[in-house]
């Protein structure tokens, strides 16, 4: 195998004990390694593993996720930021695909001895999380979504309460994770799973207000490019020029 001085490098700070595709198929991993573990990496590694570990929940990729997830510990995600990273999903995968990352991260903290449940993050009450998830929205979508759950035809209006209820007042507000942070998260959910466009310009729109450029969203896209293949990347990538333009 041909592995690059790179690639054997960030080998042994992430995969101490191997990477595991090398014993029964050199071929890729020579080819896989040098282009996840070399080619795309532009970023901080931190950063790089938060995307990474959004973007494999987005597609789903489990197994990929339970290799990946110690090597973020090691790279420097703390314990409670694997996990806010994994409550931000419920809201844009739902429960049925969330759990089962959910398991694998508890078994993995269990595992290094790490106390369970982790410290508190939630800043909201039942009674307050309305008025504190409409305020996360106008913070990263601007003044017009004040009142946005007060919108829409009223046989359907609830969602958009739960919106501003659920998604941004149980989530957004949480500690652990900022609103720059979690905002570039959704995206890579929203990217990774795919049939989710209007969704993602709309979030690639508010990753730019918060500060996310379109240069830092296309690197983004590069360091979750091995995960979760090309066409998904090209429609992200299509997504962000969108947003970037003003058509979001």
């Amino acid at each position: 195998m041909q592995r690059t001085k790179k690639t054997i490098d960030y080998l042994k700070k992430a995969f101490p004990e191997g990477y595991g595709l090398e014993t029964l198929d050199p071929e890729l991993a020579e080819r896989f390694e040098n282009f996840a573990f070399d080619e795309t990496v532009s970023m901080d590694d931190h950063t790089r593993m938060l995307a990474i570990l959004a973007a494999l929940m987005g597609c789903q990729g489990l197994e990929e996720f339970q290799v990946t997830a110690p090597a973020a510990l090691r790279l420097g995600v703390t314990a409670i930021e694997l996990k806010e990273t994994i409550y931000q999903a419920v809201a844009y995968l739902g429960m049925g695909r969330v759990r089962p990352f959910l398991r694998a991260a508890n078994g993995l903290l269990a595992a290094q001895a790490v106390p369970l449940p982790l410290a508190p993050q939630a800043k909201t009450t039942l009674q307050d999380r309305l008025a504190a998830g409409n305020q996360a929205q106008v913070e990263i979508f601007g003044e017009g979504m004040r009142d946005f759950w007060r919108s829409g035809p009223e046989d359907s209006r609830i969602i958009n309460r739960f919106l501003a209820e659920n998604c941004f007042g149980d989530y957004y507000t949480r500690g652990g994770l900022d609103l720059k942070q979690r905002e570039m998260i959704t995206f890579c959910l929203l990217a990774a799973q795919g049939g989710c466009e209007p969704q993602l310009k709309s979030h690639a729109a508010a990753n730019m207000r918060m500060g996310n450029d379109k240069g830092y969203l296309i690197s983004i896209l590069v360091q979750c490019l091995p995960y979760i293949g090309d066409p998904r990347t090209l429609n992200a990538l299509a997504c962000v020029r969108a947003a970037a333009e003003g058509q979001a």
